[in-house]
């Protein structure tokens, strides 16, 4: 089958990953393999912007790969699975677009105003110029389409502009990426106000046992204004119901019918719920546990992830020096 075009996407390593980073990322990222050549990478180099935990990037980086390869990201369907800082092109890439860039554009980011509150004492250059590194990434394998998030819309626009800028300059070398959005909103966590977040223990891991799961589950904030067991539910502010629409499809509807007829309580509602996403994540369990027996195997997979991107690259950025003017090595 022909396949539309080259996805890019990549994303910090994190560890084991959570719901939110399922349903707003993994899920479609297994999806889209079906439709186009797809290029994951684990992007370490943009870890280091904070300089906390660096002694877990290695640890992180195994463990979110695990999750992404028991999720069903699969080299078998020629999906690129890597990390950024072994393909060393993309610093090549990024110091060339650094010289492009306007200051003004990576000033008025919404996303570095957030950084700077967040770690005031430490607003290095490459907390402004993440949004550089983040175009490098993508314009280097020529992505066309690229998934994200409202919160990264504003991110890709800077990429299309930097490529715009390059290929204004130096010629129509790089392609101008389309954003493919997400379609599932913002996940909350157990608290039911803050956006699921490892940082805020507000998280559900999805390789988590059936057990740990029912105990996150059973923590969540349900329907603020249900004092009661006897008192009508509002299944539209509710979290847990929410979650209910994608992890219990066939029984979403009794569940809201019996919720506002205050048929069903809070506890079994989060019950029912803890057993269904132990079921939906249960064959990910099982080929987690395989694969973290053989630990080697996801090291070897990134490195020939690595291998086959570096190929894309190297083309890449010689074809970015030749335009551009600079001396190629013989």
């Amino acid at each position: 089958m022909d396949k539309k075009g080259r996805v890019f996407s990549g994303a910090r390593p994190t560890g084991r990953q959570h719901l939110g980073n399922y349903l707003g990322a993994i899920r479609n990222y297994v999806a889209l393999q079906e439709d186009y050549h797809c290029v994951y990478c684990v992007v370490d180099l943009h870890a280091l912007t904070t300089l906390q935990d660096t002694e877990k990037l290695r640890e992180w980086t195994y463990e979110m790969a695990l999750d992404w390869l028991a999720a069903g990201m699969d080299p078998d369907k020629g999906t690129i699975l890597f990390v950024q800082s072994h393909v060393p092109q993309v610093t090549e890439l990024h110091t060339i677009f650094s010289m492009l860039t306007p200051l003004g554009w990576l000033e008025r980011l919404p996303t570095f105003k957030e950084k700077v509150r967040q770690q005031p004492e430490n607003v290095n250059y490459g907390l402004i110029g993440y949004p550089v590194l983040m175009a490098a990434d993508i314009a280097l394998y020529k992505a066309d389409t690229v998934p994200v998030g409202v919160d990264q819309a504003a991110h890709l626009e800077i990429t299309r502009e930097i490529v715009r800028r390059f290929n204004f300059h130096f010629g129509e070398v790089l392609v101008e990426p389309q954003a493919k959005h997400t379609e599932f909103p913002k996940v909350l966590g157990t608290d039911g106000e803050q956006k699921m977040s490892k940082s805020l223990d507000n998280h559900i891991e999805i390789a988590a046992t059936p057990e740990e799961i029912t105990q996150r589950v059973m923590q969540m904030v349900t329907d603020p204004a249900r004092r009661f067991r006897s008192d009508p539910g509002h299944p539209e502010v509710c979290n847990v119901f929410a979650l209910h629409g994608y992890f219990s499809p066939n029984e979403v509807e009794q569940i809201e019918r019996e919720c506002r007829a205050a048929e069903i309580g809070c506890v079994q509602c989060k019950r029912l719920f803890a057993q269904n996403l132990a079921a939906y994540f249960a064959p990910l369990r099982e080929r987690r546990a395989a694969l973290s027996a053989r630990p080697d195997d996801v090291w070897d997979v990134l490195a020939e992830g690595a291998r086959r991107a570096e190929v894309i690259a190297e083309a890449v950025i010689t074809e970015v020096k030749d335009a551009v003017g600079l001396p190629l090595r013989r």
